[in-house]
């Protein structure tokens, strides 16, 4: 998050035209009959005071960066006696000036205070130094307590809560208080959801920062769901479907169903040992055309020489073998698998339809087989069915099928809702620069 957006004071002090010269009191004329002086203007600052205030003076005295001379002349003013409101407040923009040209970060907050509470200040003009004082302790002094004070105060005085919200939050993560960061964040990001909003990147990463502190992998991944909801990158999809492994809930009956994902949410990201895990496990599941493609996606030019190599070669033997087959026989289980009490043949014949690019046929064989009925995990077959139409371009369908699976905290759910996101979010974009 920039902090770029927190003004210099100097610069502030200018535009609000507090670096102007003082006004210097004049003698008031004598009132002959009354024999007595008109009363003193209120804005204006004595001649003894502004002798030793004059801009023309203490301008080169900062400039010439002779910070003691300059703080010589704001003591000699204190000490005079009897100072009105308005030279008080004159003193204390002198003190601010000086802090800010001599990066005495406390000497600028106390003249802030200062001037904020002599009443003198437009509303707006004492929102803008209430913002500054937080962003001094916020930026330059990382005294996190004191800025979230400061914060709450421009949100209480300015009746806008929303503005600095963000520093807020982020300033209890940055003094270490991640619990509370944590609820805050959660906070932020449910309202945004509520309203319809998109929740802000800052704060979704902010999230996965607090699971990283914590060593807290659930937190972490849920706010890396968040980023690849909202936010997808090729970085952020990877990240997610690599550590879904990881969840304390996850199957390994999934393993093919989450490289299928992969592959197609980021093929980019896919490496030659993704590609072999795919082809191995569609082999081992009859899915021989499937295993195919993976293998020649993998090794192009041939299987490497290597430990793995025998490994790697019978995977790509058993593809091809088996894909043979399929494309001469691949109708005729059609009719077997029908007659079967368990549907689980359909479903498999359908998908194997589905590798092979025959889409309708291959859906239709599918939805067969759930309606028959499957004994083992029926829900998985249903996944499957959402991601092959998915795959097919049938988006309504698809989501219709899933949406009833991604309720929950099963890895099945994960991989439904992760397949949602994929058809209904914004375009994935390219991995982030390193």
């Amino acid at each position: 998050m920039s902090h770029t957006r927190f003004a210099r004071i100097s610069l502030l002090l200018a535009a609000i035209g507090l670096n102007a010269a003082p006004a210097m009191l004049g003698l008031a004329p004598v009132h002959a009959a009354e024999e007595k002086k008109a009363e003193a203007p209120k804005d204006a600052v004595r001649p003894e005071i502004y002798k030793l205030i004059d801009p023309a003076q203490t301008k080169p005295l900062l400039d010439a960066k002779n910070y003691t001379e300059f703080q010589s002349r704001i003591d000699q003013v204190a000490a005079m006696p009897n100072l009105t409101p308005y030279e008080t407040f004159v003193l204390n923009q002198l003190r601010v000036q000086l802090g800010q040209a001599s990066g005495n970060q406390q000497m600028t907050i106390d003249g802030l205070i200062a001037m904020i509470d002599s009443g003198r200040l437009p509303q707006d003009n004492k929102l803008r130094f209430i913002d500054a004082i937080a962003g001094i302790y916020y930026s330059n002094l990382k005294d996190f307590d004191n800025a979230i004070k400061w914060f709450e105060r421009y949100g209480v005085e300015s009746g806008d809560k929303v503005k600095q919200r963000p520093f807020i939050v982020r300033s209890y993560f940055l003094k270490n208080d991640f619990a509370t960061a944590k609820v805050e964040a959660l906070k932020d990001i449910e309202a945004a959801k509520a309203s319809g909003a998109t929740p802000s990147k800052d704060t979704l990463n902010l999230l996965g920062n607090v699971g990283i502190k914590t060593k807290d992998t659930e937190l972490y991944l849920q706010a890396v769901e968040e980023l690849t909801r909202y936010y997808p990158t090729e970085d952020y999809w990877n990240d997610l479907l690599n550590r879904t492994r990881g969840k304390k809930t996850y199957n390994n009956r999934l393993d093919l169903d989450l490289v299928r994902l992969k592959a197609v949410t980021v093929p980019s990201k896919m490496e030659p040992e993704d590609y072999a895990e795919q082809a191995e496990l569609s082999v081992l599941g009859g899915f021989f055309t499937e295993a195919k493609i993976a293998m020649d996606k993998g090794y192009p030019n041939g299987i490497p020489a290597g430990k793995d190599k025998a490994a790697l070669q019978k995977i790509r033997d058993s593809a091809n073998k088996g894909a043979a087959d399929d494309a001469k026989n691949i109708d005729s289980g059609i009719a077997p698998a029908q007659k079967s009490k368990d549907g689980v043949g359909l479903v498999n014949l359908g998908y194997n339809y589905v590798t092979l690019g025959q889409f309708d046929k291959g859906v239709d064989l599918m939805k067969q087989g759930i309606a028959k009925g499957v004994s083992k995990n029926p829900e998985d077959a249903k996944l499957r069915l959402g991601y092959a139409l998915a795959m097919a371009g049938k988006k309504d369908e698809s989501l219709a099928v899933l949406k009833p699976l991604a309720v929950g905290t099963d890895p099945r759910a994960d991989l439904a809702r992760y397949w949602i996101m994929y058809q209904t979010g914004p375009k994935i974009g390219a991995a982030e620069a390193k």
